[in-house]
């Protein structure tokens, strides 16, 4: 299993600049993922203290509601008259009030007492004793610094008179109005207010000061290890550049050494494919030679020298495998492919001394041609192999060859047929590889039935320079009766043609 899932991530390759991406995009969702966490946090800390500030006004406005009534049974019961005791009674009910509103949460403390159904507001120790001595002057509508106090103890009496639970309610300033029921020794004289804004801001800044902190050091951390990691990889990815490098030009040394050596091959079998037309013609000349009179001399002349020309171009071909290009094609140049078909024909094929048993020749030849810049000798080796292919593969006793040239003024087209009517090419001959040609001009690929040792040269070295060098098209098809025919067609668009 584990093999399985390293072969899978070896098919994929890292480079530098996928590991910085990666490097960056974690950096920003650490950032990303750290001020959610921050907002997260902050929020559970606000709720959490907003719960823990009622509760702890509530706990504040509790014990101090339970002060006051045992403070009021422990005094009052007694009804004491005399002077210094009224002072300690006040002085300790000022306590009272002075102390919760010296702590910073308590704004306001006061107590609502109900007695003949009048309201009366006390917040002093004086005001607490002269409401037991009926000395209190009850509650004035128009006093408009308690009237918030007693619009809330209106709206909550009775629900808190019959349930006896404190009311809590929050203010618009973050803060709490709470009121607590006054019930000294078992008996309901009203409410205790107070106006509480507890303040828990340090808690949550420590809070988040120390989330920062460890978000900062976790980050730094996290950062520290990400430039390790950083550093490691570059180092990485830079031993293997520089190994891939290195294969890189051992790759390409052994293509060049594989072109160079597939050049050789090509220039060998050349060689060897054309030595014995090299012998043939050779044998032309002697013979022309030998029957050379002062008759036949101008014509035997010519002839002799297009032939001694050809064998030149042979040798040429022999002292280099790679040839320049301006040796093919060259403005120099003016071959006319009439001729060149006319002279091969006549003076290859036709002197042979079976010529009437075994093939005959056809030609339709269009005068218009316009000249071409390619060299003579060039045309001669890839009419030679087709025309010669026509020959060998026809496989009756006696085989015609049309020969037909014709120039398409409106496209600018030489187009060559060369036809038989033989038994015409294999069908698996015909099949075309990847780039569009024909099996029957790759190498090694003959349509001799006997297969000769240097056989399946013709045609490949016939596409080889028609097509290759000379940017001509060769196409092969078999004719629906029988026999086949190959079709050249020679663009002058191009610039490799001469007009007459």
């Amino acid at each position: 299993m584990f093999d399985k899932i390293q072969n899978k991530l070896t098919r994929y390759r890292f480079e530098l600049r996928h590991i910085s991406i990666f490097i960056v995009l974690l950096i920003l969702f650490q950032i990303l993922l750290a001020f959610m966490q921050k907002n997260m946090l902050t929020d559970f800390l606000y709720d959490a203290q907003e719960w823990y500030k009622k509760d702890n006004a509530e706990r504040i406005a509790i014990v101090t509601a339970t002060s006051m009534e045992l403070m009021f049974e422990n005094m009052f019961m007694n009804k004491p008259v005399e002077e210094s005791q009224e002072r300690n009674i006040i002085y300790s009910f000022n306590v009272i009030f002075r102390q919760q509103l010296l702590q910073k949460s308590v704004n306001d403390i006061s107590l609502i007492l109900m007695k003949n159904n009048k309201i009366y507001i006390v917040d002093t120790g004086q005001k607490i004793y002269s409401f037991l001595s009926d000395d209190l002057a009850p509650y004035n509508p128009d006093d408009k610094k308690y009237q918030k106090i007693v619009r809330l103890f209106l709206e909550n009496k009775d629900k808190m008179k019959s349930e006896e639970v404190i009311n809590t309610t929050l203010d618009t300033d973050n803060s709490f109005n709470i009121l607590v029921p006054f019930v000294p020794d078992g008996e309901y004289l009203g409410m205790m207010y107070m106006h509480i804004a507890p303040d828990f801001t340090f808690l949550t800044d420590e809070v988040t000061s120390n989330f920062d902190e460890m978000a900062l050091i976790y980050s730094s951390l996290m950062l520290v290890g990400l430039i390790g990691i950083f550093l490691v990889s570059s180092y990485a990815v830079k031993e293997r550049n520089k190994a891939q490098e290195e294969l890189y030009k051992e790759h390409e040394e052994n293509l060049k050494k594989q072109i160079r050596l597939e050049k050789e091959s090509l220039f060998t079998k050349r060689i060897y494919h054309t030595h014995h037309k090299a012998e043939k013609i050779m044998g032309f000349i002697k013979d022309d030679v030998r029957q050379i009179n002062s008759e036949n001399l101008p014509e035997a002349k010519k002839r002799v020298i297009t032939y001694s020309n050809f064998i030149s171009r042979i040798i040429y071909d022999m002292k280099w495998y790679d040839q320049e290009i301006n040796t093919i094609i060259n403005p120099m140049f003016k071959t006319d492919i009439n001729a060149v078909l006319r002279f091969i024909v006549d003076n290859v094929f036709l002197r042979i001394s079976s010529k009437n048993e075994m093939f005959s020749f056809a030609l339709d030849l269009d005068d218009s041609l316009p000249l071409v810049n390619v060299n003579e000798f060039v045309v001669w080796e890839i009419l030679e192999p087709l025309i010669q292919n026509s020959i060998d593969h026809g496989n009756t006793q006696s085989i015609e060859i049309k020969i037909k040239t014709k120039y398409d003024a409106e496209e600018n087209v030489t187009i060559i047929h060369i036809e038989d009517n033989g038994n015409g090419i294999a069908e698996d001959l015909m099949i075309k590889n990847k780039n569009g040609i024909s099996k029957l001009f790759l190498e090694n690929e003959s349509t001799k039935k006997d297969g000769g040792t240097h056989s399946g040269y013709g045609c490949y070295i016939a596409h080889q320079m028609g097509v290759e060098r000379c940017g001509w098209d060769i196409e092969a098809i078999n004719l629906p009766v029988k026999g086949c025919r190959f079709i050249i067609r020679i663009n002058h668009k191009w610039g490799y043609s001469l007009e007459r």
